[in-house]
């Protein structure tokens, strides 16, 4: 059974750097077709894709997001992690981090944690 558990601050300032680490148990983060992904979702709205990296290493970010964002992994650890730059109260979410099969939705999701921007 595969688990992720996201961890990080809970409080961010603006303008600051929000930064999450994601660690699995239950499956290696380097087996092959994985993409190990960041998800927020805001006050009120719907789920929004941040970016992956793959099981190979590579990373693709959401467009809307793509100067602010920066995912790595640490395959020691079995861990990847989220930073996102000059964060704005509208970055305030709870931001998930999931295990993505191929093309298909994501089939296993941390708990989630709230992260909330503000001075």
């Amino acid at each position: 059974q595969v688990q992720l558990q996201e961890s990080g601050p809970g409080l961010v300032k603006p303008s600051q750097t929000l930064s999450l680490t994601c660690t699995v148990s239950g499956g290696s983060i380097t087996t092959n077709s994985y993409y190990w992904s960041w998800i927020r979702q805001p006050p009120g709205k719907g789920l929004e894709w941040i970016g992956y990296i793959a099981y190979s290493g590579w990373t693709y970010s959401s467009p809307s997001l793509y100067s602010r964002t920066s995912i790595s992994r640490d395959t020691s650890k079995n861990q990847f992690t989220l930073q996102l730059s000059a964060v704005t109260p509208e970055d305030t979410a709870v931001y998930y981090c999931a295990r993505v099969d191929g093309l298909g939705p994501p089939d296993y999701w941390g708990q989630g944690t709230q992260v909330t921007v503000s001075s």
